[in-house]
């Protein structure tokens, strides 16, 4: 009898010159939500082949994170197993509620540049981004998929962190 595919097949592995180039473009996102006025964040979703830019969202606010809008685009455009061999990638680390919906959304692998407890380095108490100490490695855990995780990723973290120096205080009065 043959035996069935694995329900939660292994992902392709990216390179380090495939994961900054992938961070570049979401942090060129990123720019593009902060110079809106909208919150410096930015993710794109990266197709199965590990190069192809599938989606890109930036942040909408403090509920429609870039992640969050992102995976809920995608699960309404591709299917759980073409979701599956995709990679969500994210200058920050998703908060448990980003980690959550790229969950539910099947997408088996997520890729970020910057801790969330770096992030609250940046933003402090800044009231629009009230960030939770809870990784998202340890939301993954607690289900049933095995999510891939990739980060913090050094290189790419003071890029990254750039974006967020002076956002929060001078431009939002936190």
């Amino acid at each position: 009898m043959p035996v069935p595919p694995p329900r939660y097949p292994a992902l392709p592995p990216l390179s380090e010159a495939q994961i900054t180039s992938l961070l570049r473009r979401a942090n060129t996102v990123a720019e593009r939500a902060r110079s809106l006025g909208r919150h410096p964040f930015g993710a794109i979703l990266v197709g199965p082949d590990g190069h192809t830019v599938l989606a890109e969202q930036g942040n909408v606010d403090t509920v429609n994170h870039a992640e969050s809008v992102l995976a809920r685009t995608a699960a309404l455009n591709y299917s759980p197993e073409v979701l599956w061999q995709c990679t969500l990638v994210t200058t920050a680390e998703p908060c448990a509620m980003c980690a959550a919906t790229q969950y539910w959304a099947n997408i088996g692998r997520v890729v970020y540049g910057m801790t969330e407890h770096r992030l609250l380095e940046l933003t402090g108490d800044a009231s629009e981004n009230p960030t939770m100490n809870l990784p998202c490695r340890d939301v993954f855990a607690r289900g049933q998929k095995p999510i891939e995780v990739i980060g913090p990723v050094a290189a790419m973290e003071e890029d990254i962190a750039a974006l967020h120096r002076g956002f929060w205080h001078r431009e939002h009065g936190a």
